[in-house]
């Protein structure tokens, strides 16, 4: 697999995973737009890919407008002649529950994540189609985006949303030849580190040591790196075939997401009255009511580590 003479952009990459993505697209032969809001971040970022012999340049801005998105996408064509590859990563997390989430705190996550998504994905899907790119678009998802999470009302809303809209952009992208696919990430982050639970993995990790088998097979959690070739695949060739597909990985784990699918389907002649309901739902979706929230494993006892 070889990405040489292809241009991408990663949003959000001057750090963690985003960073990742974009040294891991360089080491497979594509010129890279690095995208931070810090500069002195996103000129790191750069340095380090040109450190390995690739080649980046970074755009400074936060993503969500349209200036942004016309920027990056401009900054590609001038810089390096095209682009084929869009990995929209940029993200905020402004965490609370429903009853104190502000309107500042959704907005601000909603118009970063989401509308980020939308203007990015826009402003390059409508490059490639004007210039008969086959390019690839690749959006960045979250567990909590498929299963809900306590205390992330904006964050399940905006990943949830993503991956609705590359659905929608499968089917319209299709004919111009150009993919849509949503990857949903299962690594270390500053979040996780925060986390009792996944402490023994984060020491691990900062120790340059592999982390426990329980963390990369059981739950399919890793580092950033292992997220990565995920990235590099779906931007090459041989993914030319896959579209509209949310796909899961982590650690030693690889998932394909379902679409959502009826679990129990009944009729009734005339409709379903509330009366109807009152008396019928319970034997008609027996044990089928849908778990919400991920359930994780009980931590074995040598990974247990006390609460700071």
């Amino acid at each position: 697999m070889s990405l040489d003479g292809k241009v991408a952009i990663v949003t959000g990459s001057g750090r963690g995973l985003g960073l990742a993505y974009a040294q891991e697209l360089a080491r497979q032969g594509a010129r890279v737009v690095v995208n931070d809001v810090d500069a002195a971040t996103a000129a790191e970022a750069v340095a380090s890919i040109e450190r390995e012999g690739g080649q980046a340049v970074a755009v400074v801005a936060p993503v969500g407008s349209s200036e942004t998105a016309k920027e990056l996408v401009r900054t590609a064509v001038d810089t390096y002649g095209r682009l084929d590859i869009l990995v929209t990563n940029a993200g905020v997390l402004r965490d609370t529950v429903l009853w104190k989430m502000s309107d500042e705190a959704f907005d601000t996550v909603i118009d970063v994540h989401l509308r980020g998504t939308f203007t990015c994905v826009r402003e390059a899907a409508t490059y490639m189609r004007e210039n008969e790119i086959a390019g690839r678009i690749i959006c960045i998802g979250s567990p909590t985006g498929q299963r809900g999470n306590f205390g992330q009302t904006n964050y399940a809303a905006a990943k949830a949303g993503i991956v609705g809209m590359v659905r929608t952009w499968a089917l319209e992208l299709k004919k111009a030849g150009i993919t849509a696919n949503a990857v949903i990430p299962v690594a270390a982050t500053a979040m996780t580190a925060t986390l009792p639970y996944f402490a023994a993995a984060v020491e691990a990790d900062a120790a340059g040591e592999p982390m426990p088998a329980f963390y990369r097979h059981d739950l399919g959690f890793g580092t950033s790196d292992d997220v990565s070739g995920l990235i590099a695949f779906l931007a090459s060739d041989a993914a030319a075939n896959i579209s509209g597909q949310a796909i899961g990985v982590g650690g030693d784990r690889i998932q394909l997401w379902s679409h959502p699918e009826p679990v129990v389907t009944a009729y009734r002649d005339g409709g379903w009255s509330a009366e109807a309901l009152e008396s019928e739902f319970a034997d008609l979706v027996g044990d089928n009511l849908q778990s919400v929230g991920e359930r994780f494993p009980a931590l074995p006892e040598e990974l247990q580590r006390p609460r700071p």
